[in-house]
């Protein structure tokens, strides 16, 4: 019993990123490691060591984030689902702060590997893949599982796991997925967008928009496209948004801000925005209008009426509080 509780503290901070690539909400993936822990605690009689206690700990977690992707449909992002998408059918992915999520790593490579495969567009494609195809691509390309460990853990044979693991990639290249840390200019970019936006200068904010870049706003299943459409709906029902202060978060190995409106004499939560960046301009606004996502990347609920506008975005940028849920 003291065996695998040790070892579930250990393993807690990754087993949470790996519910969340399975099941793309940061809620749910503190649900299913809680889940985990009670479903290892009630069992630890029965484990005979026929496997690794990690192994034998990750078959649990598996199972808990199949028997939930049972209960409910894949995640996406709005625009991921196309006009004809029946709105009862979206459930949006939910960013998550990477800092949450994962222990850090000390190799400079394994932070950049790590930051791409928390990535909202990652999140969201492993969403289309069935569920076990799902289990075998993170296990085997994130965590860097022998094959032979994922076909233990699945109760499957070893070239089955292959099968597995080359359709749930074949499937991944054709969502063209592909991303990588952001560019001095590209964080160049993304402070003139907040100083933009918190100055509510549409003008200049479209500017720094593609032609075709697409804003979304989670959980409403609906989207903007075109840079004209993003500033007529920003002076239109978005002119609310005039007196806003924003605080930069990195969510999802994505560049984003915590956005808080007016509210009498103080700021209150409103959203979380992700910056989508392609090149030398903003190719998607995805916004995330559930309030509840702030403590999530430390950001308190409240903000000081004397704090003042913040353009900088940093990549390992830690904003002050703590960050649930835990």
């Amino acid at each position: 019993m003291t065996v695998v509780a040790e070892q579930f503290a250990e393993l807690r901070p990754e087993l949470v990123g790996y519910c969340y690539r399975m099941l793309g909400s940061a809620f749910e993936a503190d649900d299913a490691a809680q889940e985990t822990m009670l479903r290892a605690w009630r069992r630890a009689d029965s484990f005979e060591g026929r496997s690794s206690v990690r192994t034998w700990i990750y078959r649990i977690a598996t199972n808990v984030c199949l028997d939930l992707l049972r209960e409910r449909g894949r995640r996406a992002v709005p625009i991921d689902l196309g006009p004809a998408s029946p709105v009862e059918a979206f459930s949006p992915a939910e960013p998550a702060d990477q800092l949450w999520l994962t222990p850090l790593p000390t190799d400079p490579g394994d932070v950049v590997a790590d930051r791409d495969t928390i990535r909202l567009a990652f999140v969201a494609a492993l969403q289309h893949l069935p569920a076990r195809q799902r289990a075998v691509l993170i296990l085997r390309d994130v965590l860097a599982w022998p094959a032979a460990d994922v076909a233990a853990l699945l109760e499957a044979s070893t070239g089955a796991v292959n099968a597995m693991l080359q359709r749930a990639r074949t499937t991944l290249a054709g969502r063209g997925v592909s991303d990588s840390a952001l560019s001095g200019d590209e964080k160049a970019l993304v402070a003139r967008y907040a100083d933009a936006f918190q100055r509510y200068d549409v003008d200049t904010l479209v500017t720094l928009l593609h032609q075709d870049a697409v804003q979304t706003m989670p959980p409403i299943a609906a989207w903007i496209r075109g840079a004209a459409e993003i500033g007529r709906f920003l002076l239109g029902p978005g002119h609310e948004c005039r007196d806003s202060r924003l605080v930069p978060v990195t969510g999802n190995g994505m560049p984003g801000h915590g956005h808080y409106r007016r509210h009498g004499d103080r700021w209150l939560p409103w959203s979380i925005q992700l910056i989508e960046v392609r090149g030398d301009r903003i190719a998607g606004l995805h916004t995330f209008l559930d309030t509840r996502l702030f403590p999530v990347f430390g950001l308190p609920t409240v903000l000081n009426p004397s704090a003042g506008t913040s353009n900088r975005y940093d990549d390992e940028q830690q904003p002050s509080g703590d960050r649930v849920p835990r």
